[in-house]
């Protein structure tokens, strides 16, 4: 069994920072891609931005030179550096990884972890 664990979340001042993180654990044999996505009240869930094993990286317009995605391999930990929040920041942030396991990719959640941006 496979777990996505997020921490980080919590009531930030608008134009503040904040910083997710995601730890994976559980019986893998490695991790492609890890990504946060976030789901706003009313909306429906959308990407916020995707990292690659090696590195690469991906983000949402909307997040665009405010958050900053990376990944720490070895200890199998995605993050997610959020500057210069605004409340429409507002969301449940959620992990989400691409695990193999037994020799299949599997795609893992993690429960969510709130942000609100005050203004």
């Amino acid at each position: 069994q496979v777990q996505l664990v997020e921490s980080g979340g919590g009531l930030v001042q608008a134009g503040g920072s904040a910083r997710l993180s995601c730890v994976a654990s559980g019986r893998i044999f490695s991790i492609s891609t890890m990504g946060w996505y976030r789901q706003a009240p009313g909306k429906q869930r959308e990407l916020v931005g995707l990292v690659s094993s090696g590195g690469t990286t991906n983000v949402a317009d909307s997040v665009k030179g405010r958050f900053i995605i990376s990944r720490d391999n070895a200890q199998n930990t995605v993050y997610l550096q959020m500057n210069s929040l605004k409340p429409d920041d507002t969301a449940v942030y959620y992990c989400n990884a691409a695990v193999l396991v037994d020799y299949r990719y599997l795609e893992v959640w993690g429960q969510g972890t709130l942000i609100t941006v005050s203004s």
